[in-house]
This record gives C-alpha cells, structure tokens and sequence, in this order.
C-alpha cells in the first residue's frame, strides 16, 4: 500500500487545485455535449417523459412547445458551459455557471419521484429503479460536483474581494 501512495504522491494528483480543476473541466464538457444533444429531434423526444412530468420545468412546453423547450435546454446548458470555462479566471462568471448548473440537477432530480414506472414493479417497486430513475439519479452525483464548484468559487471571489477592497485587513491577517 505504501508503495501504491508513493506512486500516486508521484502522479502530482494531489497538486494543489487539481481537483477542483479537473470538476470544472469536467462539468464544462458535460455541459457542451448535453447541450449539443438538444438540437436534435431524437433528443426532444426522448424528453417527453422527464419534462412533461418535472415539477420544475414541466411548463416549458405549453411555453415552447416540444423542440422549443428542448432547444431552451440547449441553449441554457451551453450557457452553463460557457460560465464554467471562463470560471477558471473569474470567479464571478464561475459562481453564475455553478449557480445555473446547481439548478439544472436539482430540476432533473425534483423529477424522480413524478416520473411514470419509475421503481421496478418486478422487483417490488421502491427502491428496485428502472432505468429511467437510474438515467436520472447520476444528476445526484452532478449536483455534488455542481455545489462543490459553486462553494469553491464563492469562497475564493470573497477573499479576492475582501483583499482587494480592504488592503489594511490584507496585512493584519498575515
């Protein structure tokens, strides 16, 4: 085990920021290939059961209709992608594409309970998922990721504004 640490340690994973780099860039190019998948009409079809029944975003059809409201989608997660990318050198662009991205997953997530044959009637129901509870229920580990950036931006946006606004706190608090 110890020769397994060495190696990591070695590795530079545990370079300072690295994760925090590496979930960004991970929910960047989540964010462009969703997106992308939105303008297709396979896409919009597919929806149909998770949008229609989300209590967060079922009025987007009578709103836009079907492609429309996929197309919304597309739009609003390339937005989200866009923010997180140039969150990497301001904080404050950084915040907003965590924000729109915390709200996409929770969207998605609000959706498992209301969404038809949902749990396993074969199985005995709850909490035996069907593959469409299963599709959804990785936005929970998207959700993390989407916090944790949001927290990590925040947090470093306030220190940036709290030094720059305040230089005589800068040189008691060192």
């Amino acid at each position: 085990m110890d020769f397994m640490i060495r190696i990591l340690l070695n590795l530079r994973i545990l370079k300072q920021d690295f994760d925090y780099h590496l979930i960004r860039a991970s929910m960047v190019v989540i964010f462009l290939f969703f997106g992308y998948q939105k303008w297709f009409d396979y896409e919009a079809q597919a929806l149909v059961p998770y949008i229609s029944h989300g209590p967060l975003i079922f009025w987007m059809y009578p709103v836009f209709g079907i492609r429309g409201a996929c197309w919304f989608l597309g739009v609003a997660e390339w937005l989200f992608a866009v923010l997180l990318f140039f969150g990497f050198w301001n904080k404050r662009l950084g915040i907003l594409g965590a924000l729109g991205s915390v709200f996409s997953f929770i969207s998605t997530l609000t959706i498992i309970p209301f969404i038809p044959n949902g749990w396993a009637p074969s199985a005995g129901g709850f909490p035996a998922m069907t593959e469409t509870v299963a599709f959804l229920l990785k936005d929970l580990v998207l959700l993390t990721a989407s916090v944790y950036l949001l927290r990590q931006d925040v947090v470093r946006a306030s220190i940036k504004a709290s030094t720059t606004l305040d230089p005589v706190a800068q040189l008691q608090n060192m």
